[in-house]
């Protein structure tokens, strides 16, 4: 079945325009297949005004997005997947449609691939093998780390 996602992007885009508001894209940039200006980037996320008049050759299709737009200046062409899209709202007021993040996809490429595969190691745990038994008390203590900030929408003016 053919996601809904690219539609529903399109329908609220259209309607958002149609009422003579600016339209904001929010997107995942870590999401496989974004490529958009990394020093825009923030918290893994971008925010990108997608008006008719701040972009050209805006192409919104079912398997990816593209179009051009300028960053300080500079012309840019970024593509991102649908699936990329976690908001499309207006910047005057904030209306649009958040949508739940995608999980992202596993590289097959890379799974069938022959070559070794590396893993990282905890240093704590190996450390630990090291000490006498007496002293295992006395090894590095872990701090937590904070949760993942999810995604928000915010107005962007």
């Amino acid at each position: 079945m053919i996601s809904n996602r690219p539609y529903l992007i399109r329908a609220i885009y259209d309607w958002i325009v149609d009422n003579e508001w600016t339209p904001h894209m929010q997107v995942d940039a870590n999401y496989p297949g974004v490529d958009v200006p990394v020093e825009h980037i923030q918290e893994g996320i971008i925010v990108l005004n997608v008006s008719p008049t701040a972009v050209g050759h805006l192409n919104l299709e079912n398997e990816l997005f593209s179009f051009r737009a300028r960053f300080s200046g500079i012309e840019r062409s970024l593509r991102f997947p649908p699936e990329a899209v976690l908001a499309v709202f207006a910047r005057e007021n904030g209306h649009g449609m958040p949508f739940p993040p995608e999980p992202y996809e596993s590289d097959e490429s890379q799974e069938s691939s022959s070559a070794p595969k590396l893993s990282a190691v905890d240093d704590t745990e190996s450390n630990l093998h090291d000490l006498p038994a007496g002293d295992k008390s006395k090894a590095p203590v872990k701090k937590k780390s904070k949760k993942a900030k999810k995604p928000t929408l915010s107005v962007v003016k």
